[in-house]
C-alpha cells in the first residue's frame, strides 16, 4: 500500500484539532476514502481496498449501485424535503413493502434518520402503552448511542454514563461460548437462560415494559444464541404482558442468509410486537424506522412528527435498494457466499492459537483473537490484524463485549465467491502476519 504524507497529514490534523477526543478513527494512520464501487473503495492515496465491513454494515448491496443512484438523481431533481406534515408518496411506497416484510400483523411504520433513533422510538412506544420505564435487555448488547439507547446498552466499551431514564435489567442469553452457561447444550442452555429471566422478572417493580434484543450482536461481536431462545423468552413475556422489540439495525434484509429478519430464527411463539430498523436499506443513505403492530405504534398521545425522518431523497434510495435485493435474491446469495466464507476462514484459522472461534451466519461473521496459551481476549491482536489486513488490501471492522477484541467481517450481500475468496486469503496472511509480528511461538 501506498504510505504518504501530506494532504492525508493534514486532514488528519484538521480531525484531532475540530472533533470529539472520543470520535474513534480506525488505524494508526487513518485513510480517507474517496470513492467506491461494487465491493471496492479508493482512498485518497489511490490505494484500492475490498470493502468487507460496508461502513459499518450498511453499504448493504454495492457501492455507487446504479439503480440507487438513479433514484436519488430524479428524486433530487423534483423535490430534497418535505416532511411528514404532507403527503410523501415515496415514504408511503416503501411503508407498505417494510410493512409487509414485517412479519408482523397490521403493521404500522415510522421512519427515523437512524438505528439509534429508531430504538428510542420503540422506548418511547414501549414504555408508554406499557406505562412503565423498565425495560429487559441483554448482557453485551448495544442499542445506539442516544441518553435512552445508552442506559440499555449492556457493554461498557459503548455506555459512557449509568445515568438514564429507564430502569434496566440484564439477562443471559446473547453470548453462547462464554460465560456462567458456555458448557452447556444448546436446549439446556436456552433452559438455563429462560429460567434467569424468571428470576429476574421477580426482581422487577410491578410492569416491565419489554425486552428489547439484537437477534445476532453487531457491536458485541456477532454472538447469538441457540435459534429458539427468543421464542422461548416470548412465552414467558407473553405470561407477564412484556412486549419483545427485535433490534434488527445489523440483522435485517436478509444478511444473516438464512432469513430476512433475525428473529425468524427464534420465531416459535410468533413475531415481534416491535421490529426496529436502519443502516443497510438506505444502502449509505439515512433511513432508520420502527415497525410495530397498530395498537402498540398508536398510543401515544401527543402530537408527533419528523422533519428528516421519512424524506422522499431517503424514501426513493431506500426503495430502490430494496428492490434490488430482493429481485437479485441478496439474501441466498448471503447465505451461499457467507457459508463458503465462513468455511475457509475456519480453515485459515484451524492451527492459530491467536483465534480462539470463527462464528457467524451468512456475511456477518466474526473472528474472536484471544492470548495464546490464556485464551484471554485480545484487543491488541484484534487491531494489529485490522492493520495488516488494510496493509494487504482489506478492510474490516472491529467489536466484541467490553475489549474490542473480534474482528467483524460484514461485506455487501453481492459479494462474489471470487471477492470472498480473495478476502479470506488476505486475512488469512494478516492473521499470521499480526501472530509473528506481536512475537508468538
Amino acid at each position: 500500500m501506498t504510505r504518504s504524507s501530506g494532504p492525508h497529514a493534514t486532514l488528519h490534523a484538521r480531525h484531532q484539532a475540530v472533533l470529539p477526543d472520543w470520535l474513534a478513527l480506525y488505524y494508526q494512520r487513518p485513510i480517507e476514502i474517496t470513492h467506491g464501487e461494487g465491493r471496492h473503495v479508493w482512498d485518497a492515496e489511490g490505494n484500492r481496498y475490498l470493502d468487507f465491513f460496508g461502513g459499518i454494515l450498511t453499504t448493504m448491496t454495492a457501492h455507487a449501485l446504479p439503480e440507487v443512484t438513479k433514484a436519488i438523481t430524479e428524486q433530487a431533481g423534483r423535490i430534497l424535503h418535505t416532511s411528514t406534515l404532507y403527503l410523501d408518496r415515496p415514504m408511503v411506497d416503501l411503508a407498505e413493502r417494510v410493512a409487509a416484510l414485517s412479519g408482523i400483523p397490521d403493521a404500522r411504520v415510522f421512519f427515523t434518520t437512524s438505528g439509534t433513533e429508531a430504538n428510542d422510538t420503540a422506548l418511547l412506544l414501549a414504555t408508554t402503552y406499557r406505562r412503565s420505564n423498565q425495560i429487559l435487555a441483554m448482557r453485551n448488547s448495544y442499542h445506539g448511542r442516544s441518553f435512552s439507547a445508552v442506559g440499555i446498552t449492556g457493554n461498557r466499551g459503548w455506555s459512557p454514563t449509568s445515568l438514564s431514564p429507564l430502569q434496566t435489567l440484564y439477562v443471559h442469553g446473547s453470548v453462547r461460548t462464554r460465560g456462567p452457561f458456555a458448557g452447556l447444550s444448546d436446549g439446556e442452555f436456552i433452559k438455563a437462560c429462560v429460567a434467569d429471566l424468571e428470576d429476574v422478572l421477580g426482581q422487577a417493580h410491578g410492569n416491565v415494559a419489554a425486552l428489547i434484543a439484537e437477534p445476532i450482536q453487531g457491536v458485541g461481536g456477532f454472538t447469538s444464541p441457540p435459534d429458539g431462545l427468543f421464542a422461548a423468552f416470548r412465552e414467558v413475556l407473553d405470561r407477564h404482558g412484556i412486549l419483545w422489540i427485535t433490534d434488527e439495525v445489523q440483522t435485517g434484509w436478509g444478511r444473516t442468509g438464512d432469513h430476512f429478519w433475525g428473529w425468524q430464527a427464534h420465531d416459535g411463539s410468533g413475531p415481534p410486537d416491535i421490529l426496529t430498523f436502519a443502516k443497510g436499506i438506505g444502502n449509505g443513505m439515512s433511513i432508520g424506522g420502527v415497525v410495530a403492530r397498530a395498537e402498540v405504534m398508536n398510543c401515544l398521545g401527543a402530537n408527533s412528527i419528523s422533519t428528516f425522518g421519512g424524506s422522499p431523497i431517503t424514501m426513493a434510495a431506500g426503495l430502490a435498494n430494496l428492490n434490488h435485493l430482493v429481485e437479485h435474491d441478496l439474501q441466498g446469495n448471503a447465505r451461499r457466499v457467507g457459508g463458503l466464507l465462513i468455511e475457509r476462514l475456519r480453515a485459515a484459522c484451524a492451527g492459530l492459537d491467536t483465534v480462539r472461534e470463527v462464528r457467524g451466519r451468512g456475511l456477518m461473521i466474526g473472528l474472536e483473537m484471544v492470548e495464546p496459551g490464556t485464551g484471554l481476549p485480545s484487543p491488541e491482536g484484534a487491531a494489529a490484524v485490522t492493520e495488516a489486513a488494510r496493509e494487504g488490501g482489506l478492510l474490516i471492522g472491529k467489536g466484541g463485549g467490553h475489549n474490542s477484541s473480534v474482528l467483524r467481517v460484514a461485506p455487501p450481500l453481492s459479494l462474489t465467491v471470487a471477492e470472498a475468496e480473495e478476502g479470506a486469503a488476505i486475512l488469512e496472511t494478516a492473521l499470521k502476519a499480526a501472530r509473528s509480528g506481536r512475537g508468538a511461538s
